[in-house]
């Protein structure tokens, strides 16, 4: 398999044959993210892809249920091309059940509804999708490229397509002064879309990255572990989910959580403020076990 630079993937595509069709991110200018950093965005060429696809069909074949697209954002390539490689998939894997993708905000809107409901026809089972907060002043600050607004109406149109939706954020972006707003605005946000599946990682600021300057020079300041559980806590509470997964166990997390929405939020919500009342560090994961 032709794999170029750092291949990353959702916890939850560990078992999907992982296919490299794009290199690099199509925004790249988050503040927060190390991963492709002086890598410029590119489609591989269709030759490279269709030659990894026969090689797992070699290797694996009927073991395939799944196949998730990489690198950040190939959603965003051209829907025509997008179909041919959804065909190829199912037409080289007999027992493939569903292709998963990431796809930012800009590249979800430049789909129609109709064009996402063709693209599920052809087997897309699933958009992974980094909002990271719910408020447009810290969006701004990280350089998401998308509001708030732009976040719902992409989340909302997948949701419309009948494609499953994970959407990812980050506790302890909006730093110590937009803790509360970052945490309050995103549940609020989680609540609009409805997503399926929701994945709040806790930030890890990346030496090389804008943040790590803005942290050394005391313009941005990484709230406490006991004050991401807050602002943890402050989501849920704004968080209405009818159904679906509402899930912190991301390795990068202090205090892991799974919870089927909304029947285990009480309980979370509970737990969290018997940790905050405790103050033991021994309760929480230890820094060494941390990662992104």
């Amino acid at each position: 398999m032709d794999y170029q630079g750092i291949i990353i993937r959702p916890p939850s595509e560990a078992e999907s044959l992982i296919l490299q069709v794009t290199v690099g991110c199509s925004h790249n200018k988050c503040t927060f993210c190390p991963t492709y950093k002086n890598v410029k965005f590119r489609l591989k060429s269709w030759d490279i892809i269709k030659n990894d696809i026969d090689e797992a069909k070699m290797l694996y074949g009927d073991y395939v249920r799944r196949v998730f697209i990489t690198d950040g954002d190939a959603l965003i390539l051209k829907q025509d091309y997008l179909l041919k490689l959804f065909d190829t998939l199912f037409e080289s894997f007999p027992k493939l059940q569903r292709i998963g993708i990431y796809g930012n905000t800009k590249s979800i809107l430049r789909k129609t509804v109709e064009q996402l409901c063709e693209l599920k026809e052809h087997g897309l089972g699933i958009i992974y999708h980094g909002i990271e907060s719910g408020n447009d002043e810290v969006l701004k600050r990280v350089n998401k490229g998308s509001t708030c607004i732009e976040h719902i109406i992409a989340g909302k149109r997948v949701k419309e397509a009948g494609i499953k939706l994970s959407i990812t954020v980050l506790l302890g972006i909006g730093g110590k002064e937009l803790s509360f707003e970052h945490a309050r605005d995103t549940g609020t946000l989680i609540t609009e879309i409805q997503p399926d599946y929701v994945g709040a990682l806790t930030v890890i600021v990346c030496e090389g990255t804008p943040l790590y300057e803005e942290m050394l020079n005391g313009t941005f300041k990484l709230p406490t572990p006991f004050e991401l559980l807050e602002e943890l806590k402050i989501m849920l509470e704004h968080t209405h989910m009818n159904s679906g997964l509402f899930m912190a166990n991301h390795a990068s997390n202090y205090l892991p959580l799974k919870l089927r929405m909304p029947k285990d939020k009480e309980k979370a919500i509970e737990l969290i403020n018997e940790v905050l009342k405790r103050k033991d560090t021994k309760m929480l994961k230890p820094e060494y076990l941390r990662a992104l």
